[in-house]
């Protein structure tokens, strides 16, 4: 017999009570239908980096969020969408993967427009793992009349017959409370995985380097954004107030070096000021910041180059 104890056992260790709830939620949809606008608000914190442009999250970002009845670990996956580079390609094997390793799926959709082939695709996904409960997030019902909403709502209901369906605005606030109830609900009754103070498994220096990716892609048109890898090569605490913080961002072509610095450097001084108020919040100092720019020719298109970026394939 195992000398391990049971969930009982572990409940009353943690002090929870015994209908407690706690398991992976894996985050899925096509680029920039609100999935990390979705997770950063029911955590209550900025975890991952948002942008008006699709397919800004690459790889998986795990938030954990602990409440007195449940913990509720959410795998946020990057959106899922025809791959035409080796980085398209390992950012869909990425959110494929946490599908079969979740306790509930959250599908989530811009239900202001009808399904897409992409949508099709996921819920293809979905449906081969039929005893994983899935509840489907209609996102943006607030950029949608009533006339088209119903009619909208019917065609991803189609998709996954299944699912538990809520319209909701990830932004406004719109039933986004009805959605977490709903996702609590369907998990497995068991104690926490994480201490009840713990956000994310993402390291700071990680974390850093999502964030000067995020200023790129707000402050840059379509050549720059997709182009561009962040690589944080120093984190030094130098003293109890300040941090030292190296670095690199890196691009295609020649041509979008020259975008990204700048006339004397202005444009790659206007990043450094855009992402060093969100790094000192996150470190909670001073931080001194330098940013350099190099060419890494057709990285995206790499596997060698991806791996250097840190974009490594799981298996």
């Amino acid at each position: 017999m195992s000398d391990l104890p049971g969930p009982e056992e572990w409940l009353e260790e943690q002090g929870l009570p015994s209908d407690h709830r706690a398991g992976f939620v894996a985050v899925v949809g096509k680029p920039n239908v609100g999935k990390s606008t979705l997770m950063n608000a029911f955590l209550g914190e900025k975890l991952a980096i948002v942008s008006p442009k699709p397919q800004t999250t690459r790889e998986r970002q795990l938030g954990i969020l602990t409440l007195p009845e449940a913990q509720l670990i959410f795998v946020d996956t990057p959106g899922i969408h025809k791959a035409r580079t080796k980085l398209g390609e390992f950012m869909v094997e990425t959110a494929s993967e946490a599908i079969p390793d979740a306790d509930v799926i959250l599908f989530v959709v811009d239900v202001s427009g009808r399904p897409t082939r992409a949508d099709e695709m996921i819920a293809g996904l979905i449906g081969k793992h039929l005893d994983t409960p899935v509840v489907l997030a209609l996102n943006k019902i607030d950029l949608v009349d009533g006339e088209s909403a119903q009619s909208h709502i019917d065609a991803y209901q189609e998709l996954v017959p299944a699912a538990k369906p809520i319209a909701l605005s990830a932004t406004k606030g719109h039933n986004r409370d009805d959605v977490l109830q709903a996702l609590i609900q369907s998990l497995p009754l068991g104690p926490r995985y994480y201490p009840a103070d713990q956000l994310t498994e993402t390291r700071l220096r990680d974390t850093a380097a999502e964030i000067i990716r995020e200023k790129v892609l707000f402050l840059y048109e379509e050549e720059i954004p997709h182009s561009v890898a962040v690589r944080v090569d120093e984190f030094k605490e130098r003293s109890e107030n300040l941090t030292y913080i190296a670095a690199t961002i890196y691009v295609e072509k020649d041509s979008q070096k020259g975008i990204l610095i700048g006339h004397k450097g202005r444009a790659l001084k206007k990043v450094g000021q855009k992402a060093r108020p969100e790094l000192e919040e996150l470190v909670g100092a001073k931080i001194y910041l330098e940013l350099w720019v190099k060419v890494l020719k057709n990285w995206r298109k790499n596997e060698r180059a991806l791996k250097r970026l840190g974009y490594r394939q799981r298996r």
